[in-house]
């Protein structure tokens, strides 16, 4: 499977996605600013600034039928030392303590580990959102564990449900197999076990056009599995809705299921769940150093509204902090039921 991209695919350009998303009219959905305006929620603006999510490059070595970063083996955007370099200087003149690398696969950028060492001599707290089969895909990435350990990382990884057929079904043939290996290293230098410190927390994503359900059961659900079947251990479940951008949305037109798709979140909007969403705490970085207020609004090409800071190497985090948060059809899915962030369930 390719990347829409490569297929040169009409979804894979941001004005194309954002034309769908925007007509709302022919679907009869209100728009997100109307829902937030009845919830005096509007502008949305941000609480604080406490994560810096950076995304390391669009390069993976899995392709997901779900992906709204259209990442893959034929995704060639990496970010560069230099634009590192620049994130390490916004770090040392702000207060945010955490750092959340994601990609792609972040481990593929060759600059991967010496940037994790430069965060580390910070004394950042560092979250790499690893897929798992990155560890066992070639032997230079089979001491990931250990590297991961010597530095203090939290390691949050996809793992789309507890069984081969519908883990493979989304992210392709072997997955599983390769992720519970990953997941069995992972545990042997500590991850995952209480008395460890090491945290190893665990990501699932619906294998289609519905919301998933409610955290607490299913973190419940795949530490019964994982434990019984496989000897895995892992701290946490975040539950995350799949939100209609890039490949979802693609997956979502193809099924026919768009319209049915959208109209759920929207019955679904939880204003307590729209006051928590992650924009407000958090500033996205793209792998060429431009900023957003998530890494959905980066996936459309929507940089953030503080035009004197929205690179890198401009940061303000004063600035950033006044700006009002961009939003979109796309919204809904995160305000949706418990609500969804990088963290899971918002409320």
């Amino acid at each position: 499977m390719k990347s829409l991209k490569a297929q040169k695919h009409q979804l894979s350009q941001t004005e194309a996605q954002l034309a769908l998303l925007g007509d709302n009219k022919s679907i009869q959905i209100p728009s997100f600013k109307e829902k937030l305006k009845g919830c005096d929620l509007f502008p949305l603006r941000p609480t604080q600034i406490e994560v810096l999510q950076i995304n390391l490059g669009k390069m993976c070595n899995q392709v997901c039928k779900h992906c709204h970063v259209d990442a893959g083996p034929d995704r060639k955007e990496i970010m560069s030392r230099e634009t590192m370099e620049a994130c390490l200087q916004a770090l040392r003149n702000s207060d945010i303590r955490t750092v959340d690398l994601t990609g792609g696969a972040p481990e593929m950028n060759p600059h991967f580990r010496w940037f994790v060492e430069q965060l580390h001599r910070l004394g950042k707290h560092i979250i790499v959102r690893c897929n798992l089969t990155i560890i066992v895909a070639n032997p230079k990435y089979n001491d990931l564990p250990d590297f991961f350990k010597a530095h203090g990382v939290e390691v949050v990884s996809s793992l789309p449900y507890f069984s081969a057929r519908r883990t493979d079904s989304q992210r392709g043939e072997g997955v599983f197999e390769k992720s519970i290996r990953a997941l069995k290293m992972l545990n042997a230098v500590g991850y995952g076990k209480e008395e460890s410190g090491l945290i190893l927390n665990l990501v699932y994503n619906p294998s289609g056009g519905f919301l998933p359900a409610g955290q607490e059961e299913l973190e419940k659900q795949f530490r019964q599995k994982l434990d019984r079947g496989y000897d895995v251990a892992f701290n946490s479940l975040f539950a995350i809705t799949n939100l209609p951008v890039s490949r979802f949305l693609d997956y979502l037109v193809q099924s026919e299921q768009y319209e049915t798709y959208m109209r759920e979140l929207v019955s679904a909007f939880n204003p307590q769940a729209a006051a928590g969403v992650m924009c407000r705490s958090t500033i996205s970085v793209g792998w060429d150093g431009y900023l957003y207020d998530c890494d959905f609004n980066q996936m459309l090409d929507l940089k953030v509204a503080t035009r004197e800071s929205q690179h890198i190497r401009d940061f303000d985090a004063i600035a950033l902090k006044g700006r009002n948060i961009l939003i979109n059809q796309h919204c809904f899915g995160c305000t949706a039921g418990a609500g969804s962030s990088c963290g899971g369930e918002t409320v």
